[in-house]
């Protein structure tokens, strides 16, 4: 299994294999789960100031915060793994 890397905004990479979901920040309970990761300790804030766009949401329980839109990461993320397909 090789890394798999996703720019997430302002060079910031997070390890695609861990990835479990990209939301927007929008909603009541993705609100509360930002405030939960933040009193664990978990919460990586990515978004060097900027409005906070996506929520990136770790199989290690850490969310990451970033300013780019999900729809971008996601983008990135599968058009990442159609480079793999033609490569493999």
């Amino acid at each position: 299994m090789s890394i798999r890397l996703i720019n997430i905004g302002f060079g910031n990479i997070v390890s695609a294999n861990r990835i479990i979901s990209i939301v927007s920040p929008e909603s009541a309970p993705i609100k509360r789960i930002i405030q939960d990761a933040r009193d664990r300790g978990m919460l990586i804030d990515a978004t060097y100031g900027r409005r906070t766009r996506a929520v990136v949401i770790m199989d290690s329980d850490h969310i990451i915060l970033s300013a780019v839109q999900p729809e971008t990461v996601a983008h990135r993320l599968a058009s990442n793994k159609d480079e793999l397909t033609e490569e493999g």
